[in-house]
C-alpha cells in the first residue's frame, strides 16, 4: 500500500532525526531507521495498528518514545503525524479538519 506523510509529518521526522543526531552521532539514524521500519509494517499490514478516535490509528517507533499516527484510505496510507508520546497528545488533530 502506497504511503504519503503529511508536510507537517515529514517537518516533525526531519527536525527529530536532527536532534537526536546532534545529541549524539549515529542516534538521529537510528531514529529514521526505526521510522522507516514502522512505516513498512504499516503499509504492509495497515490496520494492525491500535485504532484512535476518527478513524486514525497509531503505531509505536521501538526504542523511541514517537508514535505514527495515520489514516488508511482504499489505495494509500496517510501519516498525519510522528508524534513524540509525552508532548502536546492530539495536537495533530488540526491538521486532519477534525477536533
Amino acid at each position: 500500500m502506497e504511503i504519503e506523510f503529511h508536510p507537517s509529518a515529514r517537518a516533525e521526522l526531519d527536525a527529530s532525526v536532527d536532534f537526536y543526531e546532534s545529541r549524539l552521532e549515529g542516534l538521529g539514524i537510528r531514529l529514521l531507521a526505526a521510522v522507516e521500519e514502522v512505516t513498512e509494517r504499516i503499509a504492509a499490514s495497515p490496520g494492525a495498528g491500535s485504532p484512535l478516535a476518527g478513524g486514525f490509528r497509531k503505531r509505536l517507533v521501538a526504542g523511541f518514545p514517537f508514535s505514527i499516527v495515520y489514516r488508511i484510505s482504499d489505495e494509500q496510507v496517510f501519516l498525519v503525524a510522528v508524534a513524540h508520546q509525552h508532548r502536546r497528545p492530539e495536537y495533530w488533530r488540526r491538521r486532519t479538519g477534525r477536533r
